[in-house]
């Protein structure tokens, strides 16, 4: 059974389930300006989906014994936390429940544009480059207390796969992850070295009924909260890579895809796992995805264990993913 998605979604679509494809689209241009179209082979910015991508090396260090889920950033982390709880753990980072200050706040902040009129964007290159956005911030509730999405807690993270390895985070994903995986055009890369087949990814400019690029909206190389460049194949090389377990331990893929954190009032918003949300299949076993979400950059992909299917979604226009993929879930599962 195929599934057919409408035509004037400006992204790349594609589902698989075990060997059988059963959608693979491409549509808009990967650069309007020339008019060079969105392919298979394109590399989209996958915004918080990377967030994914930094739990499983987190988790991986732990696997290794480098690292403990009730580890506290305060006996990890060699500089000032100012007023964060040296107390926190890297579990409470995972699962969004440390209550660090986070530099964007998405449950009261709408304009991600707004951070660069102080911090300039291009300057964003490393993890200690977000730094100066959160550092001198209280702490935004006690610790563990609940659940409240945070970006600058897997900033936190990437920084200690760093301090541990002594490699940037992104190399040690590639190294770890990406290569494992074979997923051969994945990477963070900066806007002014981008590889070849990467799309533009573009913001809608209502005054003059236009675009423009997002190139100064999000800091110029991804960092532990997103930023990934990746192919829809790639992601479910990803996939199969969690589910076959050349990433990770059978135990270990099984906690990252429980229930964590969340208290599941949305129902499509879900619980969270470790790096994944997660929706509740009272018939099954829960539905697992990632999701990112930028000035220009939509991206979903889930994976329903119940018949193996994984759903990909990457739009360099910001198109609605989501709608989409609840029509995927309703036709398909």
């Amino acid at each position: 059974m195929g599934f057919e998605i409408d035509k004037n979604f400006r992204g790349n679509a594609y589902i698989v389930k075990v060997q059988e494809i059963l959608l693979d689209y491409s549509g808009g241009f990967a650069d309007l300006a020339n008019e060079i179209p969105n392919t298979f082979e394109t590399r989209f910015a996958s915004a918080s989906m990377g967030k994914t991508f930094v739990a499983v090396g987190i988790l991986q260090l732990i696997e290794a014994g480098k690292l403990k889920l009730d580890d506290t950033i305060g006996t990890i982390m060699d500089f000032d936390l100012k007023s964060i709880d040296p107390d926190v753990t890297v579990r409470q980072l995972l699962t969004h429940t440390s209550g660090v200050p986070d530099y964007f706040d998405e449950s009261v902040m709408d304009d991600y544009e707004a951070l660069w009129l102080d911090h300039p964007n291009y300057r964003i290159r490393r993890n200690e480059d977000m730094l100066a956005l959160f550092i001198d911030k209280p702490m935004m509730y006690k610790r563990g207390e609940k659940f409240q999405y945070n970006n600058s807690g897997y900033i936190l993270l990437a920084m200690i796969i760093e301090k541990i390895t002594g490699m940037d985070f992104d190399v040690y994903l590639k190294q770890n992850v990406f290569d494992r995986c074979e997923m051969s055009y994945t990477g963070y890369y900066s806007f002014d070295k981008l590889p070849a087949k990467c799309a533009n990814s573009y913001i809608y400019c209502p005054d003059t009924d236009d675009y423009r690029t997002n190139i100064y909206s999000v800091g110029a190389k991804g960092t532990g909260d997103g930023g990934a460049f990746v192919t829809v194949e790639d992601i479910v090389k990803f996939w199969n890579g969690l589910i076959n377990h050349k990433l990770l331990s059978r135990e270990t893929v099984r906690q990252m895809f429980s229930k964590q954190s969340g208290d599941g009032l949305d129902p499509e918003e879900g619980y969270y796992g470790f790096g994944v949300w997660i929706i509740d299949n009272p018939d099954g076993q829960d539905y697992v995805y990632m999701q990112g979400v930028d000035d220009g950059v939509s991206a979903i992909s889930e994976y329903n264990p119940n018949n193996g299917m994984i759903s990909v979604l990457l739009s360099n226009y910001g198109d609605n993913v989501w709608s989409r993929m609840r029509k995927i879930r309703k036709e398909m599962y």
